[in-house]
């Protein structure tokens, strides 16, 4: 109530002391300690997972994994970047990156490619392809925290429901790619953010029952949305498909794995070294690697909610929790999906599945997490009351 009637909660940052050991004081080391581990597993299934593409594509051996490296140096370059600054600066780096990737996400349909896939995601580069969703969920995230918590200043904009026409006509664009899967992430990320900004339940069950219907609008009229669903529910898995290769790894692979380099999906799944790089580790590495990936993944998103609980600031927490939130569910849907239970998404493995955009874009995301949870001073409650009085 104090912070809706007063405003956010100005941070201080400690003065006087070289960057980078007041960055070491207050960052998550652990957390921080966990992406590097999630990194160094993404290399090392690149090492297992991408010859054989290599060698299809008459490429050296190792070309997949020297480029996956060159990409996670920039985005572990970038993610030590950004959780240097302080929020205001995350937030209007940010934004400027919304404005960016929202430009790009438009124009995909006039000048994108599919690259074979049926549905146009990336830009061609030439050396490189680039797929604007990626970028537009973190930015979008921290932006949508900033008009929320705009909503609580005094004579302040109509925060919330400006956030929520544009998560709409985000929605609507991943959606016409088609890219249920990101559309459906980027909305649920909104959603929760929603929820801890005070949302009244009714309005929340209002707009889950429109997801229900577009969902069964989408089942009706795409092609590509209604094969996807029907497969999830077939109780019969085609072993030829990427499923049934993934399903059989996973199987084959038991608690401790077949042996490095010893695993056979990797030459089957087109898609071994991105969307099912866990059937990689399931399959060579066992249950084992497979729990280490899920207790990396949950420390980083636990432990950054576990932070922010304590934070006053409202753009902060909104930001961070939202952050949190598309790491821990885009982990849970591309584990999910591999071992069917959920319907095919097309999603990455953040930080460990093979794709420049994917990593970067981890990276980039991790930063902005990595420094909305940075220990801060906290202001006595007098004193935001008293700050909020003069």
């Amino acid at each position: 109530m104090t912070e809706a009637t007063f405003g956010a909660i100005a941070h201080h940052e400690e003065s006087g002391d070289p960057i980078f050991p007041r960055w070491w004081r207050s960052v998550d080391r652990v957390s921080l300690a966990a992406i590097f581990g999630l990194f160094l597993i993404g290399i090392l299934l690149g090492l297992a997972a991408s010859p054989p593409l290599a060698e299809r594509n008459g490429l050296g051996t190792f070309y997949y994994v020297i480029r996956q490296a060159v990409f996670g140096g920039a985005a572990l370059i970038g993610m030590i970047f950004l959780s240097l600054q302080k929020p205001e600066t995350v937030r209007r780096l940010a934004v400027l990156g919304f404005i960016g990737a929202f430009i790009a996400l438009a124009f995909l349909p006039v000048f994108g490619t599919d690259y074979g896939k049926g549905a146009v995601r990336w830009y061609s580069l030439g050396f490189a392809s680039f797929q604007p969703s990626e970028f537009l969920k973190p930015t979008f995230v921290v932006f949508a925290a900033w008009l929320m918590s705009a909503a609580n200043d005094i004579d302040g904009p109509p925060g919330r429901f400006m956030s929520f026409l544009i998560a709409a006509v985000i929605t609507l664009l991943l959606a016409l790619q088609p890219d249920f899967g990101q559309a459906m992430l980027v909305f649920a990320s909104w959603g929760l953010m929603y929820f801890i900004a005070g949302a009244p339940m009714l309005l929340l069950i209002g707009i889950a029952g429109g997801v229900v219907g577009a969902g069964i609008f989408a089942y009706n009229n795409s092609e590509h949305f209604a094969r996807r669903i029907d497969g999830f529910l077939n109780p019969n898995i085609d072993p030829t498909t990427q499923l049934g290769f993934a399903t059989n790894a996973i199987q084959e692979g038991g608690f401790f794995g077949v042996g490095v380099g010893q695993g056979t999906v990797k030459w089957s799944l087109p898609d071994a070294h991105t969307d099912f790089i866990i059937a990689v580790a399931a399959e060579e590495y066992g249950l084992v690697l497979c729990i280490l990936i899920i207790l990396l993944f949950m420390t980083v998103t636990v432990r950054s909610i576990l932070r922010l609980v304590r934070e006053r600031d409202p753009f902060t927490r909104l930001a961070g929790v939202g952050l949190a939130a598309i790491l821990g569910m885009q982990a849970l849907i591309n584990l999910g999906v591999a071992v069917r239970l959920l319907p095919a998404k097309g999603m990455t493995l953040p930080f460990v599945s093979y794709g420049g955009s994917s990593v970067i874009a981890a990276g980039l995301m991790l930063g902005m997490l990595l420094a909305l949870t940075r220990r801060r001073p906290q202001h006595d409650l007098h004193d935001v009351i008293a700050g909020g009085r003069g």
